[in-house]
């Protein structure tokens, strides 16, 4: 099973930033509590302004990260004091190394997540899956439902936009009659 920890890191001052990479770290450490060869998993769950940061100053966080096609940079938060003080991510890092930077603005900001440790990280990624394919199964059959539902109520509708048209006939040759 994986070990979570808490990780967060602040960037205060423009162009600061900050590296998650526990490899290069690893590979540093003498003693202590080593994760040497442990995968590891970087998740950021809330980037939050400081108290201390300027009222109408832009803030923006960005990300570099290994993508699918190599390395990607992408902002990830755009904060203001006063406007947008913090922001709910949902953001998995697998790879080593990711770059926190402040493109823009002073801050304070700080990002908060957690970092998964574990030789069975396999595990957790088999567990979100099966939350996954239970939540698409969940909707496919709420929308199954809905289906059939709506197969009921459509004999009923059609019905009754026919026989409101024959009412209004019969009631019309009535009034001729008069």
């Amino acid at each position: 099973m994986a070990e979570e920890y808490l990780f967060g890191i602040t960037l205060v001052g423009e162009k600061s930033s900050e590296v998650w990479d526990p490899e290069h770290k690893n590979d540093d450490a003498e003693g202590g509590n080593q994760h040497f060869g442990v995968d590891q998993k970087l998740i950021i769950k809330m980037a939050l302004l400081g108290p201390e940061a300027k009222p109408g100053e832009l803030n923006v966080l960005q990300v570099e990260a290994m993508g699918l096609k190599g390395l990607i940079k992408t902002p990830i938060a755009l904060l203001e004091r006063g406007k947008t003080e913090q922001i709910i991510l949902d953001l998995s890092f697998p790879d080593p190394p990711v770059t926190f930077t402040l493109v823009k603005g002073s801050g304070p900001i700080h990002i908060v997540g957690h970092n998964l440790l574990g030789t069975h990280m396999e595990e957790f990624d088999d567990l979100e899956d099966e939350m996954e394919e239970e939540n698409i199964d969940d909707e496919d059959d709420e929308k199954d439902t809905e289906v059939e539902d709506d197969e009921d109520e459509e004999p009923k509708k059609k019905n009754a936009k026919l026989s409101a048209p024959a009412k209004n006939k019969n009631q019309a040759n009535k009034n001729k009659k008069k």
